[in-house]
């Protein structure tokens, strides 16, 4: 599985004029499900997420979790994360799982981030939807599950 992970101080997704996902201090999480993804990948990327030090303690460094924080997560599917640009103009994306794994492994991810104690909205999968986003810092992060 791949994550962006953006410290954000509000988000929010919008399918067709209607906000079906809003959080307000936390963590925006795009995430993708790639080819040969498992339950055991998106248990272990939740978890490293959920302790993710990437806040700022009262010395004004990154050093605390959206678990220390009370912070809240807006996870929102994104295949366009599984994009190969290595050849031509045009990104490819056959590495992502197919729509069917994808959904499955979205939604199993959003509910172990929601375990780990986080309170958890979600965009809707497969939907053409708006993200809005205050991003906190600037601070942005790319993850792996093999990394």
């Amino acid at each position: 599985m791949r994550a962006l992970i953006q410290r954000v101080s509000e988000a929010s997704v919008t399918v067709e004029g209607a906000v079906v996902g809003e959080i307000g201090p936390g963590l925006l999480i795009l995430i993708c499900a790639m080819q040969g993804d498992t339950e055991a990948q998106a248990d272990k990327l939740a978890a490293k997420i959920a302790k993710l030090r990437i806040f700022r303690d009262a010395e004004g460094r990154m050093n605390r979790s959206v678990l220390d924080t009370g912070g809240a997560a807006l996870v929102v599917s994104q295949f366009t994360l599984a994009a190969d640009t290595r050849s031509g103009n045009r990104p490819g994306f056959s590495t992502a799982a197919a729509p069917a794994e994808g959904e499955r492994l979205y939604e199993y991810f959003a509910g172990r981030v929601a375990e780990q104690g986080i309170a958890t909205a979600t965009g809707r999968f497969g939907a053409d939807m708006k993200v809005a986003l205050l991003n906190d810092g600037p601070v942005t992060i790319w993850m792996d599950s093999e990394g």
